[in-house]
């Protein structure tokens, strides 16, 4: 259950990390005020010779932290594990933050979103 949940852990980080690589800054309304000067095609990530539009990448880890967080898709496998807690509270606060968390993120970085059409196919097939 450890190593999966650090599997969405690691794409948000890197997801952050990328944030601030482009826009020199974490803060939400900076970086939707950024955004869309970052969204022509000659702002890129490059990794192996390839590149990659970098709000698309930044997007997509941040996808991956939000289905690692509400435990969808193949990261859910910690989550039977985790219901079978002592109490019915576990199960509760499981329910109502963690699962909610990662929606809530999307959500919260819709602005961003907008910008990639890519990480909208993407969030459109997968969640």
């Amino acid at each position: 259950a450890m190593l999966v949940n650090r599997v969405g852990d690691f794409g948000l980080a890197l997801g952050i990390m990328g944030c601030f690589t482009i826009f020199q800054t974490v803060d939400f309304s900076t970086i939707f005020a950024r955004a869309s000067a970052f969204s022509e095609p000659h702002h890129y990530f490059i990794f192996r010779n390839m590149r990659f539009h970098a709000i698309t990448v930044i997007c997509i880890l941040l996808f991956i932290g939000a289905v690692g967080k509400s435990a969808q898709i193949g990261l859910h496998t910690r989550l039977p594990d985790a219901m079978e807690g002592p109490t019915p509270v576990s199960a509760s606060i499981h329910a109502a933050t963690m699962v909610t968390a990662g929606v809530f993120m999307i959500a919260r970085c819709s602005p961003l979103f907008e910008y990639s059409s890519t990480a909208l196919i993407v969030i459109t097939f997968v969640g």
